[in-house]
């Protein structure tokens, strides 16, 4: 076989940890892979890039896998490229730094394989963004010099040159050096370096639960015992720009960094919470409460859309309602045209937003996004009105009853299901038990009811923070009053309700384990 022609092995740096330092190039390579091997160092989040039916095979993670020898690693590359597949070894940070990508590529030009290298961001150049220690520095290190702390066992000798790296003009970055501590800080001060040399230790660059401390060369061996639980991957900056991380920091000054959140929205709605959490710091877990579908009996439905011209109105009072109507109004033959004649109410800009995604126009929106707001707006036309509610299986009938005692005639439908989930994800239970998670998300009565079944006693061990008073009262009823609301109900808003909340109290729980 040629090596020559389109390549069937990729080495992909996946960079020092966010799944969004990714390159572009390594998000296209995974999402056409058919067999992508990954290791500890890669974040496994960023496997959401590789199709559903790309074969995943974990080569190792320290404490939880078998880590794989780097032969075996090799032939398995050239096994799964060799059958004709797409094969994406995908390593921590660069691919050209410290990761032993000779070796795979030695046995894949062996095999007769073509190969490609897409490149990372390696965690020395991380620091300089992401701890605020840039590594070069016009008037401090004009030179960086990347060495590796655990050098192959079976060389005869090291060849690393101590006395040189001693008097290095510029910064040295030190990689994999935890469990040989002693021996590399032994022998930069044996071969005259400085004892008080300003030094940076670093963990999990570029992570939420990053962690950065400041010490003294002669101090480092003593801060990487595993009293100071400071795990690999570890990586430590030696020089005067260490001393720039009190001036020059921001990832760790944003206002939930050290903040754990759990997200219980929908899997398909979490994003709107988890994203803008996430860009402001806190780790983020995602816990569905429930599970929202189609209706599993549609026939009602079916007969409310075949008999539109019995209604006046339709009023929305969630975005929910107005994907699942509407999906079922396309999917029974129908179109736009049949809602020519209906007024069209949304509880909030938000629903009304989803409307506009099926080319609806909202006649009537309250600018406070609850239901009782959209009821005092809809009070002085409501009677005699003939009104559609479409709602969830469990929706609140407080509309519905407003609409009622205003004299409209009301027919409510259910378009779509609030179905709980049986179980939490064993690690999010742990992490609740263990009180590591601050604040937990409850966006709706649903929500609420099905936490208290997951979790149980447990929820005291977090903070609540609701997205209504409504939602406040459930909880408090189940006995777990929020320690948080938002303002309106809005994602934004029950954002904005954490970062307050935080503002004005210390965290409640660190996200370090």
């Amino acid at each position: 076989m040629s090596n020559f022609g389109e390549p069937l092995v990729f080495l992909v740096g996946a960079g020092p940890g966010d799944p969004g330092l990714l390159t572009l190039r390594g998000a296209e390579v995974l999402s056409t892979a058919d067999v992508i091997l990954y290791d500890g160092l890669s974040n496994p989040d960023i496997l959401a890039h590789a199709s559903a039916s790309a074969q995943l095979i974990c080569v190792g993670k320290h404490g939880q896998a078998r880590i794989w020898r780097q032969d075996e690693i090799n032939a398995e590359i050239v096994r799964h490229a060799s059958l004709g597949l797409k094969v994406v070894r995908l390593k921590g940070g660069d691919p050209a730094v410290f990761a032993r990508t000779a070796e795979e590529v030695e046995a894949v030009t062996a095999a007769g394989l073509a190969f490609e290298i897409v490149p990372g961001i390696t965690a020395a150049l991380a620091a300089g963004s992401y701890a605020g220690i840039p590594i070069t520095h016009r008037g401090l290190a004009s030179a960086v010099a990347l060495v590796t702390g655990h050098e192959e066992p079976d060389k005869p000798e090291s060849a690393l040159d101590w006395d040189a790296l001693a008097r290095f003009p510029g910064t040295l970055v030190i990689y994999m050096g935890v469990t040989t501590v002693e021996t590399w800080t032994s022998a930069l001060l044996q071969s005259g370096k400085q004892p008080d040399t300003p030094c940076a230790i670093l963990r999990r660059c570029s992570l939420p639960d990053q962690q950065t401390l400041l010490c003294r060369l002669d101090e480092v061996a003593d801060r990487l015992t595993p009293a100071h639980r400071f795990r690999p991957p570890v990586i430590v900056i030696v020089g005067k720009v260490a001393n720039l991380h009190s001036t020059m920091s921001w990832f760790d000054r944003r206002p939930l960094f050290g903040q754990r959140i759990l997200v219980t929205r929908p899997e398909d709605q979490a994003d709107e919470l988890t994203k803008p959490l996430r860009r402001l710091g806190a780790d983020v877990l995602q816990q569905p409460a429930i599970a929202i579908n189609a209706t599993s009996h549609p026939e009602p439905l079916n007969h409310a859309l075949a008999h539109l011209s019995n209604f006046d109105l339709v009023a929305f009072s969630s975005r929910n309602g107005v994907r699942y109507f509407c999906e079922r109004l396309l999917a029974n033959g129908a179109d736009l045209r049949s809602l020519a004649h209906l007024k069209i109410a949304a509880v909030g800009a938000k629903t009304a937003d989803r409307l506009a995604d099926f080319h609806l126009r909202a006649d009537i929106v309250p600018i406070d996004f609850r239901a009782t707001a959209l009821l005092e707006s809809l009070a002085p036309v409501a009677n005699g009105l003939r009104i559609l509610l479409p709602k969830a299986s469990r929706g609140s009938a407080t509309l519905a009853n407003g609409l009622r005692h205003l004299g409209a005639q009301v027919h409510e439908v259910v378009c779509y299901d609030h179905q709980d989930v049986g179980q939490a994800e064993s690690v999010n239970l742990l992490a609740m038990q263990q009180a590591k998670i601050s604040w937990t998300t409850v966006t709706s009565n649903a929500i609420a009811h099905s936490l208290v079944a997951l979790f149980g006693s447990s929820l005291q061990q977090t903070q609540l923070v609701s997205l209504s008073p409504q939602i406040s009262l459930t909880l408090t009823e189940l006995g777990f009053p929020p320690a948080a609301e938002a303002s309106n109900a809005t994602m934004e808003s029950i954002v904005d309700a954490i970062v307050l909340a935080s503002a004005a109290s210390i965290p409640k729980t660190p996200t370090t384990d």
